[in-house]
């Protein structure tokens, strides 16, 4: 919402903008309101893309519905913590009631503010506003971002209160419920931040494994505070049955307490309430390693040490960022140290992954002998072992990345009568267990081989309509990303990975809730996961061309610029360690993309680019 001329000549609503570090004070204007039945936009604001705080301006005396109408819209867009310019614009009773935390609707072009009253508003007192416009997400009362699509309607109802010199006032006493804002100034005024938990299956004592768990917050308005304060009310509701909080439930700040700021040194004191105060030491380091995981990403250089206190103000546990990683398994958990690929006689062959070296050597071991050609390859995330699909699409071998190691008969054959029908590519989760799909028409379905062995578990897919094309476990162990395609389309699904004990011995493994991540895509032909809460991506939109681009677990856009464009992509390959480049099979070969760098060719002939997992 922001200055777009002044239609009528009508005096408009104000704020100010208070640009960080710089000192200067800018008074942008807005665009006024209708009083008669013509649709207006609220524009998004074109602000500068330096860091700003934008503080709106209360209502001028005697300001007319459209001013009011226009003022409260404008203030939902400021860094007021508890939004109280825009209450000013609220009767004292909606003041009261108004809950702008309960959501936060994301509209493609702001809202567009329809007077409805057909009467005489100086007779009735009274006015409305229907507020309209095209959903793109709902942030919900947890922060969580989700995908959005339909028309936006909610109707805006103004009344003429008495002030207190016996005047009357027009203020808002039925506003819409939470806040409503246009994409771009969603964009500008929200960061995406992961908070941390550990998985269920981490068991307590050994090494836990962080899963990421991606929320919104307001990033002018004290960011520190509101991600512990997420992170200690738990898991968002998608991610809880996969997740545990080592903070016992009720913990909270303590009472009082309205801001954390690291000191000089870089350390954070969190005051905790009673609920924390019976913790031993474990406990109270894998709690604070939540925190300094969370706040990793948040502030320029993280956070060196996290003190936990009992609400007397002594410490519960002190640890630094060094400790954190000794306790938890975060991100990848292991060193990454080679790019794998099926090359022009179709085996497998490495590059180091932290090198620019690009010549490629066969790994150790029958895989790489070419003695059975290949498709597809996976290789596990010790990168010990690996697991190679036959060219014919058909059969599904395991061996030993050692030297000498035969590879013996397939562990898994496909009745698919073609290739492109037979096995996707597989993927190796955390616990060195085994996922690959079939897609043979008569039984697709999608199989996990218990440490990449044995007779494989047909993992149950409830919710999922249609065929399993590609498949990437996450380095969590607890998520996978699915390449969907039903009635000649193809989607990305994300789904939560559950365990259950069967009645055999053997684990019931089911995919619940699967998600739409990229559904601006009407086409994704491939991905890989590329960070902890992030994919990279192929595919293109209705009627538009290839791209390549990166999404979030939740379905929202990261910040940034996306990849480089690629002709003719057909596989992409990334690591969950962000610092690895990317790796493609286009039309020139097998070609990968470091930081600050264009794509580089590494050989003409090759495909299957995969990293471990």
């Amino acid at each position: 919402m922001g200055a777009d001329g002044d239609r009528g000549g009508r005096r408009r609503p104000m704020r100010v903008v208070v640009y960080v570090g710089c000192g200067a004070v800018l008074l942008a204007g807005c665009a006024s309101m209708p009083d008669s039945g013509d649709l207006r936009d609220v524009k998004a604001s074109q602000r500068p893309d330096a860091p700003v705080r934008v503080f709106a301006m209360p209502p001028r005396e005697n300001a007319q519905p459209d001013e009011i109408v226009q003022g409260f819209l404008e203030a939902l867009t400021s860094d007021e913590p508890e939004f109280d310019t825009a209450r000013k614009y609220l009767t004292e009773e909606a003041s009261k009631n108004w809950q702008p935390e309960r959501s936060t609707t994301v509209l493609a072009d702001g809202p567009t503010a329809l007077a409805e009253h057909s009467g005489s508003r100086e007779a009735t007192g009274d006015y409305a506003y229907a507020l309209t416009g095209d959903k793109v997400a709902e942030v919900d009362q947890q922060f969580a971002y989700e995908p959005a699509e339909g028309r936006y309607k909610e109707t805006l109802h103004l009344t003429e209160q008495k002030v207190s010199d016996g005047g009357k006032q027009w203020r808002i006493d039925v506003p819409p419920q939470g806040v409503v804002l246009g994409n771009s100034d969603f964009q500008r005024r929200y960061v995406s931040v992961n908070k941390y938990y550990f998985a269920s299956n981490s068991p307590t004592g050994d090494r836990l494994g962080t899963v990421a768990d991606p929320v919104y917050v307001r990033q002018q308005v004290d960011p520190v505070t509101q991600m512990v304060k997420a992170l200690l009310n738990g898991p968002t509701s998608w991610l809880k049955p996969v997740v545990r909080s080592r903070f016992p439930t009720g913990t909270a700040l303590k009472k009082g307490v309205k801001t954390l700021t690291p000191d000089d040194q870089n350390r954070l004191r969190v005051p905790l309430n009673k609920r924390a105060e019976g913790v031993g030491q474990t406990q109270c380091a894998e709690m604070a390693a939540q925190i300094i995981f969370t706040l990793k990403d948040l502030t320029p250089t993280g956070i060196d040490e996290v003190e936990l206190q009992r609400p007397d103000g002594s410490q519960l546990c002190a640890i630094e960022e060094s400790d954190a990683e000794i306790i938890a398994s975060h991100g990848i958990g292991q060193r990454v140290h080679y790019e794998y690929f099926i090359d022009g006689e179709k085996r497998l062959v490495r590059i180091p992954a932290a090198t620019e070296e690009q010549q490629a050597e066969p790994v150790p071991g029958a895989l790489g002998a070419g003695d059975t050609a290949l498709r597809t390859a996976a290789v596990s995330r010790n990168e010990e072992s690996a697991a190679g699909v036959s060219l014919d699409g058909r059969s599904l071998y395991v061996g030993s990345l050692a030297s000498g190691a035969s590879l013996g008969e397939p562990v898994l054959r496909s009745k698919a009568k073609t290739e492109d029908d037979g096995l996707t590519t597989p993927s190796w989760d955390a616990g060195g267990d085994l996922w690959v799909a079939d897609r043979d028409p008569k039984n697709s379905r999608l199989l996990l081989f218990e440490e990449g062995r044995g007779v494989p578990l047909e993992v149950r897919t409830p919710g999922i309509e249609g065929r399993i094309d590609a498949v990437r476990v996450a380095a969590d162990g607890v998520r996978i990303a699915l390449i969907v395609e039903e009635d000649g389309k193809t989607s990305l699904l994300m789904g939560r990975i559950e365990r259950q004990n069967g009645p055999d011995g053997r684990p019931v493994v089911t995919i619940h809730d699967p998600r739409s991540v990229a559904p601006q895509l009407e086409e994704v032909t491939a991905m890989s996961w590329a960070g902890d809460s992030r994919l990279v991506v192929v595919g293109q939109e209705e009627g538009g061309v290839q791209q390549i681009r990166y999404v979030q677990v939740d379905g929202s856009t990261p910040v940034g610029a996306p990849p480089s464009a690629l002709t003719g992509v057909e596989e992409i390959a990334a690591s969950e360690d962000e610092r690895l480049p990317l790796v493609a099979h286009s039309e020139d070969g097998i070609v990968r993309l470091s930081s600050g760098a264009q794509w580089q060719k590494v050989v003409k002939t090759g495909t299957a680019p995969v990293y471990p997992g």
